[in-house]
């Protein structure tokens, strides 16, 4: 599957590069070309597979340069039970017609951690195939619940900085004591005067900084981002 630019760049990359870079060069969303169709026989049939298995499966539709058995790697060592528990996503029944999908069971409690877990080892996996050689920076701009989750996920993995960007003021005690005590020799954490979108602001001029990107690439290292923003976040 080849991706593009939300705004127009002519470039057509794979997921692998989409992921590693998190933005385009022009500054727009990495999204699919074309989007995957599945039956209804498909979609059924997804009901009857573990989480670990449907995520795979989902995941294959979209990152088609990565091999089933690098995409089952990755989910396999992201879902453990260690972090999850023995059902990563369980629903709940809570009337008979109703029920809840628990989105809480991972490290830090919050359903980031679906994601986020997941990221860095894609991420790894999408350094290899483009033959990235530089470190990757993460930048994170959080209201609480990203910072904590990318923080838990990247830390310590090898290649990895990671950067996170929350309102001092703006997050509640827990958020914040779970994000300032994180341990990791590449995670780094910076409270500012602000709300979030001030933090995403920031965030975003520095990805939009051409010269600090350059000069920091001379420096081996290149920016790339945990939030929505990156595709294999989403």
């Amino acid at each position: 599957m080849i991706f593009v630019s939300t705004r127009g760049d002519a470039d057509l990359v794979s997921s692998a590069y989409a992921i590693n870079r998190g933005l385009a060069k022009d500054g727009g969303l990495f999204v699919p070309q074309e989007f995957p169709q599945l039956s209804l026989e498909e979609i059924s049939a997804l009901g009857k597979m573990s989480y670990q298995e449907r995520a795979v499966y989902v995941l294959k539709q979209f990152l088609t340069d990565y091999t089933e058995e690098e995409l089952r790697n990755c989910v396999n060592k992201a879902y453990t039970t260690e972090k999850f528990g023995e059902n990563p996503v369980p629903l709940v029944q809570v009337g008979n017609n109703t029920g809840v999908l628990e989105l809480w069971h991972g490290p830090t409690s919050a359903f980031k951690d679906m994601a986020l877990q997941l990221l860095p080892h894609l991420l790894l996996e999408a350094k290899k195939k483009t033959g990235e050689m530089h470190k990757i920076v993460i930048l994170v701009a959080t209201s609480g619940d990203t910072g904590k989750a990318a923080l838990e996920g990247f830390a310590d993995v090898e290649g990895t900085e990671i950067m996170v960007f929350y309102p001092s003021e703006g997050v509640s005690n827990i958020q914040k004591r779970q994000m300032t005590t994180q341990v990791g020799k590449n995670v780094k954490v910076f409270g500012i005067e602000g709300n979030f979108d001030d933090a995403q602001r920031g965030v975003k001029e520095i990805f939009s900084n051409k010269a600090l990107a350059e000069s920091l690439e001379e420096k081996g290292f290149v920016f790339s981002s945990a939030n929505s923003i990156n595709w294999g976040r989403l």
